[in-house]
């Protein structure tokens, strides 16, 4: 029997930032890896995610050593990163991904991909700040569910109102899961490939084997590697979400916030029928894309 390849790209969260084991991380993907075959050690599993990757990352430096792997099943969970960057433009998120997502569907793998929430509700930041970077991350989204609809990806819906207020499904650093949270993310992956045969093996457990963090445990951390983190993202974002969030209040002050939601919706869909058409005429495709993209409310995505 041959072993099942499973390969996962991304950012911190697959990397399993928040789900410490030893003197390192585990996560969502590796809890995942040993359920998709009755006996794990017919499963190959190999963690291509770094800390801080972005959609760009994941094309040029991830997707090849993943390639060279010809994995069976390959996830591809990334976008955070790059809403929390002055550089961040919908247009080439689009194209990134469309890049990654074609290049593991003509190589034969099965596609698993997510949408995720966004950070500004995690961090609890002030309304006018985090509008900026909700519409951003829901922009990410929008583009995340069209692509996965065009490659036929299994595609897990994790961007939920249930998935952000639950606190005890998050480490101390209020971005990641922690290992609860990495177990559901698991275990509903799981269930998703399961359905379609994809993972035979006994599904995750979702109870966590150690406690969630403590009070004391959150407040140690934005004292320590908190600081160091927000003084980093401050430098890079916080000019520009400043002025994301002046453009927002003036609008509002102004009763004229629906024009940020056309001109997000009008973004997104301009980033979708860019792309060069999957089959058939490139209109066909790009409208198919739209309509795949809008089914909730229209965004802001603000851009560089």
């Amino acid at each position: 029997m041959r072993p099942v390849r499973f390969v996962a790209l991304g950012d911190s969260l697959t990397e399993g930032v928040g789900d410490p084991v030893g003197a390192g991380w585990r996560g969502w993907a590796a809890l995942l890896a040993a359920s998709l075959a009755e006996d794990s050690e017919h499963v190959r599993f190999t963690n291509l995610a770094v800390s801080g990757a972005q959609t760009r990352d994941v094309l040029e430096r991830q997707t090849p050593a993943a390639l060279a792997l010809r994995p069976d099943l390959v996830s591809v969970v990334i976008g955070v990163n790059d809403t929390l960057r002055r550089t961040f433009d919908i247009h080439a998120v689009a194209a990134h991904l469309d890049q990654v997502y074609a290049s593991f569907v003509r190589q034969g793998a099965t596609l698993l991909t997510a949408c995720l929430p966004d950070p500004g509700a995690m961090l609890r930041l002030p309304d006018a700040l985090a509008r900026p970077l909700a519409r951003r991350q829901r922009a990410v989204n929008a583009v995340v569910h069209a692509l996965s609809d065009r490659y036929g990806a299994v595609h897990l819906h994790a961007a939920d109102d249930g998935w952000i207020s639950d606190r005890t499904l998050w480490s101390a650093d209020r971005l990641h899961p922690g290992e609860r949270g990495h177990r559901q993310l698991a275990v509903r992956c799981h269930a998703l490939l399961a359905e379609t045969g994809r993972a035979t093996g006994e599904p995750p457990s979702a109870e966590p084997e150690s406690p969630a963090p403590t009070r004391t445990a959150s407040l140690w951390w934005l004292a320590t590697a908190g600081t160091g983190w927000v003084l980093r993202r401050c430098t890079d974002l916080l000019p520009q979400l400043l002025r994301l969030a002046a453009d927002e209040l003036h609008h509002r002050a102004r009763g004229a916030g629906a024009r940020l939601d056309l001109r997000a919706s009008a973004a997104v869909s301009a980033a979708l029928a860019s792309l060069p058409a999957a089959g058939g005429g490139a209109a066909e495709a790009a409208d198919a894309l739209t309509a795949a993209a809008f089914t909730g409310p229209a965004l802001d995505v603000g851009g560089p």
